[in-house]
């Protein structure tokens, strides 16, 4: 014959079983999704930059000029087309435009510099701003501190 205390009890196992199952989903989650943050954070901004890349292979250098908000016909005041084309057309000391390597992302502030590996000594750091996602140089090799 079963007691009255018998029984006491016998509901925590389950209990405890469904916390500790409920907590592993919940860290389990938040590790997933720390991870897909940090590797999409800067997604539009390097897929911009892959798209001037991409300009850059076809040659259709007034198209990835655009990209960096600048046209011939009104052009970027501190860099004309003609300094472009130094710095980005056929004459450029630079590697085949579809050789060209994101190695490093990091946001800053407003916008995302990129590390660029060019096959220019140094790797170029470009700038990319979120808001409206024109490209240009960073103006800093790092994030300045405080941003």
């Amino acid at each position: 014959m079963a007691g009255y205390l018998d029984q006491y009890g016998a509901g925590e196992e389950r209990r405890e079983k469904t916390i500790k199952y409920t907590a592993a989903a919940v860290v389990a989650v938040l590790i997933a999704g720390g991870v897909l943050y940090f590797l999409f954070k800067n997604y539009r901004e390097e897929r911009q930059a892959k798209q001037f890349f991409a300009l850059l292979a076809r040659h259709d250098y007034k198209g990835a000029y655009a990209l960096w908000g600048c046209t011939e016909s009104k052009p970027c005041r501190d860099f004309p087309f003609s300094e472009f084309m130094k710095d980005w057309g056929p004459e450029a000391k630079i590697l085949s435009p579809g050789q060209f390597r994101i190695t490093k992302s990091r946001s800053c502030g407003s916008g995302v510099i990129l590390t660029v590996e060019t096959g220019k000594e140094a790797p170029e750091k470009l700038w990319v701003q979120r808001d409206d996602l024109t490209l240009g140089y960073s103006p800093w090799p790092g994030c300045p501190p405080g941003r």
